[in-house]
């Protein structure tokens, strides 16, 4: 592990890192978020759960979005996705205003959303029968997604026989099989075990390189953000603004041994500073925070039995 005071700038980019920036800044923009503002009424009055958000996502780039709890980071995927309305502000994909869900965008949850009733494969068909494909090429296309993801044995299983790093695989290629520009991913590996999780992160860059995607995956977690993105839209809170969009310093392809690379370290420090800044007077930031509830703690053991 490096020493902290020989962690470089994170806005230090080798010049490998430094042209690849410059060729996916020179392609085509297909997501565009403009001024996005969104407000809620509630029993204690009007809430800014987002705030003068903007941003521009080029083709085939991979960006996280990370920020403490109550930034509006599902809110926002939900105005991506169509989902929810903003206040204010506009989203355009390919320069057309988002009205609403769409084909150009493939969206996967946390929860695992698939159809219990139907099998892996007949999942993966329900997009493309819906939009009008005959049931031979909706089963040949269903299949070559599951063969990306590696889950063509399993083609006529159900979702309670597969593990919860297969049904979010089996999801993946549900939202892919209709092939979106964009694919809009809500903390999809939040609820899997830190194996099974590194395995789905590995596999979706995977699947990244080999399809022609934009993706755009909230997460909480610092370093998946680090090792799968591009580029780190940081989000504060309330309300939810935009702190900084990091260019990952990290080169690609990228591996687990880049943990504890300069760069990682450099980057994790970055984002450590902005998600977790430091408390200068704990008791005036209590009293400026609402949120901020501590519980009143019982002793229920001897004083001088201490674990510390």
């Amino acid at each position: 592990m490096l020493n902290p005071k020989t962690v470089p700038d994170y806005l230090l980019q080798s010049d490998a890192v430094r042209a690849r920036f410059e060729r996916l800044k020179a392609r085509e923009p297909i997501l565009e978020v403009r001024n996005l503002t969104k407000r809620f009424a509630t029993p204690q009055g009007e809430h800014t759960a987002l705030a003068d958000i903007s941003f521009t996502t080029h083709r085939r780039e991979f960006v996280c979005v990370i920020g403490p709890s109550g930034c509006g980071k599902s809110t926002l995927i939900r105005i991506l996705a169509g989902l929810e309305t903003p206040t204010s502000g506009e989203v355009c994909v390919k320069g057309q205003a988002v009205r609403g869900p769409g084909a150009d965008r493939g969206m996967v949850f946390q929860g695992y959303t698939l159809f219990p009733w139907l099998t892996v494969k007949k999942n993966v068909m329900f997009g493309l029968r819906m939009n009008g494909q005959g049931a031979a090429q909706a089963e040949r296309e269903a299949l070559q997604w599951l063969d990306l993801v590696g889950l063509e044995k399993f083609a006529d299983a159900y979702p309670h026989q597969l593990s919860g790093g297969m049904k979010q695989r089996v999801a993946i290629a549900r939202a892919l099989a209709n092939r979106p520009g964009i694919l809009l991913m809500d903390e999809p590996f939040g609820a899997l075990d830190a194996q099974t999780r590194s395995k789905m992160q590995a596999h979706l860059l995977d699947i990244w390189r080999n399809v022609d995607v934009t993706i755009l995956f909230i997460t909480h977690d610092l370093d998946e953000a680090i090792f799968l993105a591009d580029r780190i839209l940081v989000l504060k809170a309330h309300p939810g603004e935009v702190q900084e969009l990091i260019e990952v310093p990290v080169p690609r392809p990228r591996s687990y041994a880049q943990f504890n690379s300069p760069e990682f370290l450099a980057t994790r420090a970055r984002l450590d500073a902005l998600i977790h800044p430091p408390v200068e007077d704990e008791a005036d930031d209590e009293a400026n925070d609402e949120t901020q509830v501590r519980p009143h703690m019982i002793r229920l053991t001897d004083v001088n039995d201490s674990v510390e």
